[in-house]
């Protein structure tokens, strides 16, 4: 039997974006920007697809702007709002300890040309304290980026109270909603953001296509010069058909949304409280404001680069954390922020499940990763020294 557990690190397409994709390899196939018939085809597809992605998130169809993904998002919003903020002296950016590294390698870049960034702390919970915002907001904060929802443990910041602290004291705010878009509820307007980035291969789009919504009013910088399209702030001939599966993707995703997340929020709960019978396990982050789907354990005594290699052997698709760092042998900067100790941090499992999971694959989880556990255990020579209390 084989499982796909790691949907946090990407979905299948669905069949529906999938069918939404193919007339703009073949009828719809022209340039957007030329004049001709075909062309004009190929724009109403894109423009289409702009109007039902700000339809799902409360925004207007000429605030959204196509990305290649979730980090160009990113990437663009903190720089524009950085740039932005220079001009008026403010040189402060303020996100949070577990960002993606999208963004933190981006306040990282804007570091080293002479902005300065406080990061706040997660807390055990894998929660911004929003009273720790709003002490830590100055009058030369150009930015606050807090993500919707964390990649790795799952935890849903207070993005509507983040945000009206930020509106209330004049500051941007944007938000990371990778892996929020399509599975939780958004409206730009009443959470008060001002910026928001998502990606299609989250919601069962395809890969290589995302959107940043950027709130009118923004004097926007551009991302790539050399053409007038997305409104002259990022050159290059759209991707049509990724454009329109993504459309798709995320308007099929919020059909029946609050059912879907009830059933896999039954498997959760039962995955969790199964996983954590085994000894010297712990789940990270809050257990209860969390997206439907995410679990994150970590297991004393064994490394997780073992732990996924012997469940793949079973099957079993998982990871220890982020598919974008998946190549690093350091321990999650994640786990770390939220107090998980280095040795501990390195033992971390992300299981993350949708509505194309079953009970049935819960089952065989259940059945397979308890004796993987074991079999580590026993070869590891730190356990027995744990399990004596002397480590």
């Amino acid at each position: 039997m084989q499982v796909y557990a790691d949907q946090a690190a990407t979905t299948k397409i669905s069949e529906r974006a999938l069918q939404a994709m193919m007339p703009c390899y073949t009828d719809i196939f022209g340039n957007p920007s030329s004049l001709h018939e075909v062309g004009r085809a190929a724009e109403e597809a894109v423009e289409k697809a702009r109007k039902s992605i700000a339809s799902a998130i409360g925004a207007e169809a000429g605030e959204v702007y196509f990305t290649s993904g979730g980090s160009e998002a990113d990437n663009w919003a903190i720089t524009m709002a950085a740039q932005l903020g220079a001009k008026k002296g403010k040189k402060h950016l303020i996100s949070s300890a577990f960002e993606h590294h999208a963004v933190l390698h981006t306040l990282d870049k804007l570091k080293k040309e002479g902005f300065e960034v406080t990061l706040l702390p997660v807390h055990e919970d894998g929660l911004v304290r929003p009273e720790e915002l709003e002490a830590a907001i100055r009058e030369d904060t150009a930015l606050v980026t807090i993500m919707f929802v964390n990649n790795e443990v799952g935890t849903i910041q207070p993005i509507e109270k983040l945000g009206e602290i930020c509106r209330q004291k004049g500051v941007l705010f944007h938000t990371d909603a990778v892996q929020a878009a399509g599975h939780l509820p958004i409206d730009v307007k009443e959470m008060k953001i001002d910026m928001l980035s998502m990606a299609g291969h989250k919601f069962h789009g395809p890969k290589g296509v995302g959107a940043l919504f950027v709130r009118k009013g923004i004097a926007m910088s551009n991302l790539i010069s050399g053409g007038g399209q997305e409104k002259g702030k990022r050159a290059g001939t759209e991707n049509v058909p990724a454009i329109v599966g993504m459309a798709e993707a995320l308007r099929e995703s919020l059909e029946n949304r609050e059912e879907k997340n009830a059933a896999v929020l039954k498997m959760r709960k039962r995955l969790t409280e199964a996983v954590l019978q085994i000894p010297k396990s712990r789940l990270n982050g809050d257990p209860d404001q969390r997206i439907a789907g995410n679990m994150n354990f970590c297991f004393e005594g064994i490394e997780g680069e073992s732990l996924l290699l012997y469940l793949d052997l079973q099957g079993i698709c998982a990871s220890s954390g982020s598919a974008c760092t998946s190549g690093s042998l350091e321990p999650s900067h994640v786990l770390l922020a939220l107090g998980v100790p280095v040795e501990i941090a390195h033992g971390s499992l992300r299981i993350s499940l949708d509505e194309s999971n079953t009970e049935e694959e819960v089952d065989y989880i259940l059945q397979t990763l308890p004796g993987v556990v074991k079999r580590l255990r026993e070869m590891s020579p730190m356990w027995e020294h744990i399990q004596k209390g002397e480590v």
